[in-house]
């Protein structure tokens, strides 16, 4: 007969699974969407250079120029120019990440700083997918595994009384 622990064990390993499975898939459209943001926040800086440029500055002797200004408008513009070319620059070194990593620890780069409007955009967007790739079996073996392990540990406390009540008898 098997016995219920097996039982709680396997479905969790299965939830696990399924869970795990779908890390890969996330990634992809994750990394997707992170092509198309890069490449706007590429033109919003670049423009912004060539404008600097066009007026003989360099971009921080620009936004230096619109913090030296006085005029809160372009102070607010200076603190907005800066955190569009912080989030370039972040979007683009996630985008060498994922270049460089191997398929199969790309989900890894997602728990480790994603950009949170990315993020976000493919969360609602995201359709679960049956990960047939070496990399997505691999993340569902993983979750599998995983799950296994927890649900073992998480019944371990029961098994122990249930041995005690056993022997008192």
């Amino acid at each position: 007969m098997i016995r219920i622990g097996t039982i709680f064990a396997l479905a969790v390993a299965a939830a696990g699974g399924i869970a795990t499975s779908q890390a890969p898939e996330f990634a992809q459209q994750y990394r997707q969407r992170l092509g198309g943001a890069l490449d706007e926040m590429a033109q919003v800086v670049a423009d912004f250079d060539a404008d600097a440029a066009r007026n003989g500055l360099q971009r921080e002797e620009a936004l230096a120029a619109y913090d030296a200004a006085g005029e809160p408008f372009l102070a607010d513009r200076s603190r907005s120019m800066r955190r569009a070319v912080d989030r370039f620059e972040h979007l683009s070194a996630q985008a060498r990440r994922f270049e460089t990593m191997p398929a199969v620890l790309r989900p890894v780069i997602l728990v480790t700083g994603p950009d949170s409007k990315v993020a976000g955009s493919a969360w609602n967007d995201f359709e679960p997918a049956v990960s047939v790739t070496p990399h997505g079996l691999i993340w569902t073996a993983a979750g599998a595994l995983g799950g296994f392990g927890a649900a073992r540990l998480i019944a371990l406390p029961f098994r122990r009384g249930r041995r005690a009540i056993v022997r008192g008898r």
